[in-house]
């Protein structure tokens, strides 16, 4: 006779796995910062045995509590929303919702909150994706995740309300049509703005066609002499980079070696 911890004692739609392993709780957060943000956290199922995962076609090595959603971390910032659709490729008619968040100190990054159809659609997107790479010119893999649930569990509101905010949108601001969930689906983006995933994917700028709001950061300046990205000071004649007196004074000797005048703090936007 089994004992009750052995998994032959278990019913067989259940799964070891499933069973006997916590969800992962990850904060995150969307929204423009400089006007308001919406925090909260997503609960996930943990990466199945890579051994089972590996060794079966099936769904049986998957959360056998599994809803029709799912989370994909660690989406380079270079991959703008139309090259994410693209990525997704056939499975974007299935989709009911893609929203793009961002986790908390994780830099140069974006990660998707996915709604399906159907389980079975969510199923054939870990199946295919899973470990893929992004892009054949990089090393960065997809890691799928199963969610449980998402909470939101805060708004901060950074400034008054403008055409800019991140309000809902009735219809598409691209297409003008209403923006009904059917499959298809609907993409929000960083900024809160939603448009029709067949819109956005025609987008090629990185920055949301409403807010221009863009995740994507500025590649950080540094001294054109010795690399410090400290005290950092512009040549407004000829866009050279030097450091200030704090640091090497490079900023110093351009002058000295140009007679260029004028100069701006990076920092401080001071002349």
């Amino acid at each position: 006779m089994a004992n009750a911890g052995d998994p032959a004692s278990l019913p067989p739609s259940a799964s070891p796995f499933s069973s006997t392993r916590a969800l992962e709780s990850v904060p995150f957060s969307s929204g423009n910062p400089r006007i308001e943000e919406t925090r909260g956290v997503v609960l996930l199922h943990p990466d199945p045995p890579t051994a089972a995962a590996a060794a079966s076609s099936s769904s049986s090595h998957l959360p056998a509590e599994r809803k029709p959603q799912v989370f994909v971390p660690a989406v380079p910032n270079h991959m703008t929303y139309a090259d994410f659709c693209r990525f997704c490729g056939s499975f974007v008619p299935h989709m009911l919702e893609m929203r793009i968040v961002r986790i908390d100190g994780a830099e140069d990054q974006y990660s998707v909150l996915i709604k399906f159809d159907t389980l079975s659609s969510t199923d054939s997107f870990y199946k295919h994706f899973n470990g893929k790479q992004f892009s054949s010119l990089e090393g960065d893999v997809s890691r799928i995740r199963f969610v449980e649930d998402v909470h939101y569990t805060q708004l901060i509101e950074h400034a008054h309300s403008s055409i800019t905010s991140s309000a809902e949108q009735p219809t598409c601001p691209v297409c003008l049509e209403r923006l009904d969930q059917d499959p298809g689906g609907i993409l929000t983006t960083i900024c809160n703005h939603s448009f029709h995933c067949s819109c956005i994917s025609k987008w090629t700028d990185s920055s949301c066609p409403v807010c221009r709001y863009c995740q994507q950061q500025p590649e950080k300046s540094m001294c054109s002499v010795c690399g410090t990205s400290e005290n950092l000071w512009i040549c407004v004649i000829c866009g050279n980079v030097g450091c200030g007196r704090y640091k090497g004074g490079h900023a110093i000797e351009h002058w000295k070696e140009t007679e260029h005048c004028y100069s701006l703090e990076l920092e401080t936007q001071k002349w």
